[in-house]
């Protein structure tokens, strides 16, 4: 794998790995139990994407990102602060997520884009799949709630 697919994937599980970790501080934060449920199993979602990308690199004898980078742990500080206290939190919550999954989901596309034909897409395409149901979700979730 050359330079340009192993930084491209690396870029794609620390995304992937912020996102989860924003699943799983919203999950603490809202209030709605039915909700935190949910928060949860889209973060375990995450979390085979995360792996099985891992895994992927790892066949082609590459060390796979295992931490997010120092911008994502940042952002998610920043929102967290902007949501404390907020009236509706669980409503901003779902809202936020709903951004940023389809901000990873965009980032999965643009990525495949630029990748040959081989092994990796396969696996970009199965998590891509995996992907479009979290993102189906949290559409729905922000349908729901008016956004």
């Amino acid at each position: 794998m050359s330079l340009i697919p192993r930084y491209l994937c690396n870029g794609l599980i620390r995304r992937s790995i912020e996102l989860r970790t924003l699943y799983r501080h919203a999950s603490a934060q809202v209030s709605e139990p039915g909700l935190r449920t949910v928060l949860n199993e889209e973060a375990q979602s995450l979390d085979q994407v995360i792996i099985e990308l891992q895994a992927q690199m790892r066949r082609h004898a590459l060390t796979p990102a295992t931490r997010s980078r120092m911008i994502g742990a940042v952002r998610q500080r920043f929102d967290a602060l902007l949501l404390r206290g907020l009236p509706r939190s669980d409503d901003a919550w779902i809202r936020l997520l709903a951004r940023s999954e389809q901000r990873l989901l965009r980032a999965f596309e643009r990525v495949l884009g630029r990748l040959g034909p081989g092994e990796m897409t396969t696996t970009m395409l199965r998590q891509l799949s995996r992907l479009q149901l979290i993102d189906l979700d949290m559409h729905s979730l922000a349908k729901a709630v008016g956004h």
